[in-house]
């Protein structure tokens, strides 16, 4: 008996002296204090939330909306904060633990502080919709995304500010070390230096078709800091370092303002002068008063006899279509086609195709005689 009651009196000992000096009856009731605000933080996120929302419906922007969006996570943080506030506050901590718990509270306020203004970000950006008529809607989504970096770099060192780490001296020892990164990091600087000229010089942007002699040729998909992702036409994706872009001709097919059709049109050589003449200005005329085709006043538009090839009398056809679209244009095409084939069945022509005749005058004289054989002499 006695030595249960020396193992009681242990327990009871552990009981109140628990840890740091606190019973274990204070540090469960502020672990309770902290889980009650953890199970009803869904439910007061749910009403501060839902309130919100009814208020921003009530308004004809998206704007508040998406930012309601945006900033749902950071709010359903703040009863976690409140709850960790109130249970530390609860303990009877000493002066040094009660530091802690300060900076821990602070700590807390200011992830989801710049937590908050991270994400809000996102629809912030569409109040510099104005700005596209200054700057391209690629360097301002350059600008959204390095401000949210800056937003990240700030918060992270003001966390570190409230424990006490001074992070002047950090950035300090971080620019020793830099100076090493970037003269092994060459080619990341080069291909972010190409990104900049890329947005600046608006060679491209994001949706249109590009090719790039011998590295590739599909639609823009994004464009970032070290590489622009191109995505070819077999909807494979090409992650193309900015340097290569940067440093080599680029077709921007998507800035055209006409599509070309460069034909050669042969016809046979027993067509007649008026054949040709009637072929050759029926085909121009059904070009200049087709819509389709762009005017001769804005681009060359030619129809022309234009050589003896060597099986057939060549017309050349050089115009525009108005429309840049690949499939209207293989349409266009295909109308224009039809059209020079009944042209030319018209005029009581023929299309050519490559041949070669081979005309022999005479057999050489000193050819050797032709043998014929005797007839035999058996009677059947």
């Amino acid at each position: 008996m006695q030595r249960f009651n020396d193992f009681w009196a242990l327990v009871k000992d552990v009981w109140g002296t628990g840890v740091f000096g606190m019973d274990i009856a204070t540090l469960l009731s502020a672990l309770g204090i902290f889980v009650v605000f953890l199970v009803l933080r869904g439910l007061i996120a749910r009403f501060v939330i839902g309130t919100l929302r009814l208020k921003t419906k009530r308004t004809k922007t998206l704007l508040d909306d998406e930012m309601l969006d945006a900033l749902e996570a950071p709010i359903r943080m703040l009863p976690i904060v409140l709850g960790a506030f109130i249970a530390l506050d609860y303990l009877p901590l000493k002066a040094s633990h009660q530091d802690v718990a300060d900076s821990l509270v602070k700590s807390l306020i200011t992830i989801a502080l710049f937590w908050g203004l991270h994400r809000a970000m996102t629809p912030l950006s569409r109040l510099l919709v104005r700005l596209e008529q200054i700057f391209t809607p690629i360097m301002i989504d350059w600008m959204v995304k390095t401000i949210k970096i800056l937003i990240a770099f700030i918060g992270i060192a003001a966390v570190l500010e409230v424990w006490g780490i001074q992070v002047g001296p950090i950035l300090a020892g971080l620019g020793l070390f830099g100076v090493a990164v970037a003269l092994g990091a060459q080619d990341l600087f080069k291909n972010l230096i190409a990104g900049i000229l890329i947005i600046a010089e608006q060679r491209f942007n994001k949706g249109d078709w590009i090719r790039v002699d011998g590295v590739v040729e599909g639609t823009v998909e994004q464009i970032g800091f070290r590489s622009t992702m191109v995505r070819r036409f077999d909807k494979a994706p090409v992650f193309v370092p900015n340097a290569n872009l940067s440093d080599n001709a680029v077709t921007n097919f998507s800035s055209m303002t006409h599509r070309r059709i460069y034909w050669h049109i042969g016809l046979e050589y027993s067509s007649s002068i008026e054949q040709l003449r009637d072929i050759r200005d029926q085909i121009e005329s059904y070009i200049l008063t087709n819509s389709d085709f762009a005017n001769p006043e804005d681009v060359s538009t030619f129809v022309r006899i234009d050589r003896f090839s060597d099986s057939s009398i060549d017309i050349m056809l050089y115009c525009f279509t108005n429309t840049t679209q690949w499939g209207e244009w293989l349409k266009i095409k295909e109308q224009l086609a039809f059209a020079i084939k009944k042209i030319v069945e018209e005029a009581g022509s023929s299309f050519a195709f490559p041949s070669q005749s081979l005309y022999v005058e005479a057999l050489p004289g000193d050819a050797p005689e032709v043998f014929v054989p005797p007839k035999s002499s058996r009677k059947a």
